[in-house]
């Protein structure tokens, strides 16, 4: 299988995709205009940053998966990979703590004022008088609005810096609540409590239609005056001209790592109000860009692939789980070619619809057990038909609510 990478990628993972089967081509240099024509014969594609379109779907006939090399897949149409049964996986947490050292470091540049301090003694100014006055971090307020991987490195970093952590609260998987108690982050009932509780406010949401300018002129009302706004996610949770008008009118002061409309090349002129404000101190969507996340990114894509060369597609953001009704079949057979086979075509003869499906076989018995999900009007006897299919031993079927 031809495995396409186009975005940068560390050199030294490449041989141990390889040593998989894979025949690797590096093209970091690739935009996405240049995806369609390059992708035409690769069985996998691998980006970061570059854009994924419909049309670059379409124009690769042999692709089965699409790794984005990172949590976010916005830039990738996951939509247009689903209806030509392409898996779209993505590598979830890997760059967690790149992201929070640098939501850390712009808590730590706003009180210290480093850049400024840096950009005075540059220009030949001693103004310590001046840039003495700072509060500090400890003890101070800071609310989390996304308590994931990134938000829980950003709470676990903050309370070893003695500050108070906040979050709304909800209904979260075991592990984010043990992580949360150990560092004792505390919970509001609502964003609005938590803005108007915190100094300082981190925002750590994927890109989701939720999410879209979720810090607007109605959230920043509920800040205090003089609080910090830090944004190390998506540029898009932030209404940026709301912004501008709360750093003017409430003394708010603002981190910022990303940017609507920012360029996509590594190099080139950018302007814009919010970026450019002195109120904000702005970095180069540099989030996730340490050796070590990169090196960590690579890792989780290395075993999205090893996983897939061995029919196990890993991580995918596509695939609907199943829902809740419909029927389940158990079906114990003798683990023979053509068993399977022709159990399902008394599931298609009957009007079902399979929407997944397992198959495990027992250690040394000859034996395996399906389990198959479908969907439609259950026959009366459908359990009768499939048992009598030559090598099935027994099957039940188990209706779902």
């Amino acid at each position: 299988m031809r495995v396409l990478i186009a975005d940068s990628f560390p050199a030294a993972a490449v041989p141990r995709i390889e040593a998989l089967g894979y025949d690797v081509d590096l093209r970091p240099g690739l935009t996405a205009d240049d995806l369609p024509d390059a992708v035409a014969d690769a069985d996998v594609l691998v980006v970061r940053s570059t854009r994924v379109t419909a049309e670059t779907v379409a124009a690769a006939l042999p692709l089965a998966l699409i790794v984005r090399a990172g949590a976010g897949t916005n830039t990738i149409d996951t939509s247009a990979a689903a209806a030509r049964g392409i898996f779209v996986s993505n590598v979830p947490g890997k760059n967690a703590v790149a992201v929070a050292e640098l939501t850390i470091g712009l808590m730590l540049s706003l009180d210290r004022r480093i850049p400024d301090n840096v950009i005075a003694t540059r220009a030949g100014t001693w103004a310590k008088k001046e840039y003495s006055n700072a509060q500090g971090l400890a003890g101070r307020v800071l609310g989390i609005v996304g308590m994931g991987q990134i938000g829980l490195a950003v709470a676990e970093r903050a309370a070893g810096l003695a500050m108070r952590v906040l979050a709304t609260a909800k209904e979260r998987d075991p592990d984010t609540e043990r992580r949360m108690a150990a560092c004792g982050v505390g919970t509001v009932a609502d964003l609005a409590t938590l803005a108007a509780e915190s100094d300082i406010v981190s925002l750590h949401v994927p890109a989701a239609a939720g999410t879209v300018g979720l810090v607007d002129r109605g959230f920043l009302s509920h800040m205090k005056a003089g609080a910090w706004l830090i944004n190390t996610s998506r540029a898009d949770v932030v209404d940026e001209q709301a912004l501008i008008e709360a750093i003017e009118s409430k003394g708010l002061r603002a981190g910022i790592d990303v940017f609507v409309d920012e360029p996509r090349a590594g190099e080139t002129t950018f302007v814009s109000a919010l970026a450019q404000h002195p109120g904000v101190y702005a970095t180069h969507h540099i989030g996730a860009s340490t050796e070590q996340a990169q090196a960590a990114v690579a890792e989780g894509v290395v075993s999205v692939l090893a996983s897939f060369v061995r029919g196990v597609a890993v991580n995918v953001v596509n695939m609907t789980s199943p829902e809740p009704a419909g029927a389940v079949l158990m079906v114990r057979h003798s683990d023979r070619v053509g068993v399977l086979s022709a159990v399902l075509r008394v599931v298609r003869d009957v009007g079902l619809n399979v929407q997944d499906m397992t198959n495990q076989p027992f250690v040394g018995a000859g034996a395996a057990v399906a389990s198959i999900h479908v969907i439609g009007d259950l026959p009366p006897d459908l359990a009768t038909r499939l048992t009598a299919v030559p090598e099935v031993i027994h099957c039940s079927v188990r209706t779902l609510s």
